[in-house]
């Protein structure tokens, strides 16, 4: 059974429920017959952060609220992370314009690198405080996961897959698609939001049986228990 998963590697909630997720599949009988597509999706597609502006700068201004709220908010964000098992660090947390990490992960795609280039991305982006705006940031990126480095420059210096990533943002808005993290099985059921370990296990039984008997389809039945820890084009709200 696939599973697509529409995702920006500058979501936070993306980044906690591809563990979340990732956690629901280990204690699943039937997790070797999952298969997992990342799909690119760009919360900000127009920002670039030309200058060095902080994540609570940018969330400050792109929200309205005081830098204050800005840090209360992430700190909420990153105490949800912590008991996923992740520590996002918003103190070092670059802002930047996710593109070109979306068509490095298609390039890794090709080399059946894409889920081990989207964790090394965020862990990049959330943990180690990197600029993965910054092109030799990314081509850094790619050679260690594996990519080679040449290949990975002719990439990130043109505009390869950028119809692949712009092409993924299409499929999402005809699915109507509004937020990220979106998990679709199936081309059936949809998953909004970093939701917990137990409604993923939910989800991915409910879809893996409906796979075995029918057909796929194109409309969605909404799955999530709530419709909080997402981002959307305003930000991310929990």
């Amino acid at each position: 059974m696939k599973v697509e998963i529409w995702s920006d590697v500058m979501c936070p909630f993306c980044y906690i429920g591809k563990r979340h997720f990732e956690q629901a599949i280990d204690k699943l009988p039937f997790k070797n017959e999952i298969e997992v597509d990342w799909k690119s999706y760009q919360l900000n597609p127009e920002y670039n952060n030309i200058s060095n502006e902080t994540v609570y700068d940018y969330l400050s201004r792109s929200k309205g609220l005081p830098v204050d709220q800005a840090k209360q908010m992430t700190k909420q964000v990153s105490d949800m992370a912590a008991n996923a098992g992740l520590k996002i660090d918003f103190e070092h947390n670059i802002p930047a314009n996710t593109f070109n990490a979306h068509r490095l992960i298609h390039l890794a795609a090709k080399h059946n690198l894409q889920d081990v280039a989207e964790e090394k991305l965020f862990e990049a982006h959330f943990v180690n405080g990197l600029n993965i705006g910054e092109s030799e940031v990314l081509i850094d990126l790619a050679v260690e996961i594996g990519l080679d480095r040449s290949e990975a420059e002719a990439v990130v210096n043109s505009d390869e897959f950028a119809e692949a990533v712009r092409y993924d943002i299409y499929e999402s808005q005809n699915l109507g698609i509004r937020g990220v993290p979106y998990f679709v099985m199936d081309r059936k059921f949809g998953v909004s939001g970093a939701q917990p370990v137990e409604a993923f296990i939910e989800a991915l039984t409910q879809s893996f049986s409906a796979w075995k008997e029918t057909q796929p389809k194109t409309t969605l039945t909404s799955l999530n228990k709530n419709n909080d820890a997402i981002c959307d084009e305003n930000g991310c709200e929990i």
